[in-house]
Formats: C-alpha cells, structure tokens, sequence
C-alpha cells in the first residue's frame, strides 16, 4: 500500500559529528606532537654532531704541529664531523690550553680542551626570522685531548 502525499521529514540528528570532531582534535593535537617530535630529533641529531666534532676537533688539534696548525685543521675535523650528521653551518669553537700559561702549547703530555657550540635553528620558525633573532636550541660539547707523550718535541 502506497501512501500519498509529503514524505514526513527526517529527524536532524548528530548522526556524523562525531567524525568530524575525531578530526578537528586529532588534528589539533598530532600537529603540535609532531612538531615537537621534529624538534627533539633535531637536537638529537646535533647533539651527536657536536659531541665527535669536539672529539675529533680535539684530535686534529693534539696532533698537529703548531698553534697554528692545530686551529686549522680543527675547525676542518669539526665541519666534516658535522656535516657526517648532515649538519651545515659554522659551529662557535673555543681551544684552551690548560698545561701551558707561558711555554709552548703542543708539548707532550700537555692537554688541549675543545669546546664547541652549535645553535639547531627550529623548524619552520626559523623562516620567518632572520640573523640573530632566529630562534634555536644551543647544544655544546666539550673534549680533552692530550698531546702523545712520546711525540717528539716542536723544533724552535
């Protein structure tokens, strides 16, 4: 039996809300999560960088036949440790040399201290910013190395 005439309306409900909340929170909240995750990685990533840059820095720098050498080729051993990690960019290196206040730095048995700094620009801040208003997560390493004991002494 057929019925004639309008069909009765449906009852609106909230049959389908429930998708679209899931989303607009899930959304909401993966963003900043992944965000942050990228974040951390980042540091991670640095962190390891800069910790055998120092290593290696402090290596070259022990090795080497002079003050002058030495800074040399530690800055080169830190970029190429850096950029082994995929890491660009000039990292701020300090060397200290505690065994030697007046006579020659590189003796043997002397010890020659490396520390490095390297800022890890934030993702997706860093473009809107420029120079040193960029934001980013400082990450420092420190390494003691010591000059060969049985390395033969500089010539004068």
């Amino acid at each position: 039996m057929r019925r004639s005439g309008p069909l009765p309306a449906r009852p609106r409900g909230e049959d389908g809300n429930a998708l679209v909340e899931f989303l607009y929170l899930a959304v909401l909240l993966m963003v900043p999560l992944v965000y942050v995750l990228l974040s951390v990685f980042l540091v991670q990533r640095a962190a390891f960088g800069v910790t055998e840059a120092a290593r290696q820095a402090g290596r070259a720098y022990a090795r080497a036949g002079g003050v002058e050498e030495g800074d040399v080729l530690a800055r080169v051993a830190a970029r190429t440790a850096l950029a082994d990690q995929g890491i660009t960019g000039e990292p701020e290196m300090d060397a200290a040399f505690p065994d030697c206040p007046a006579g020659p730095c590189l003796e043997p048995g002397s010890r020659v201290r490396v520390s490095l700094r390297y800022t890890v620009p934030l993702p997706v801040l860093s473009v809107f910013f420029r120079g040193d208003t960029r934001p980013g997560i400082p990450v420092t390493a420190r390494h003691t190395a010591v000059v060969d004991r049985f390395r033969a002494p500089d010539a004068p």
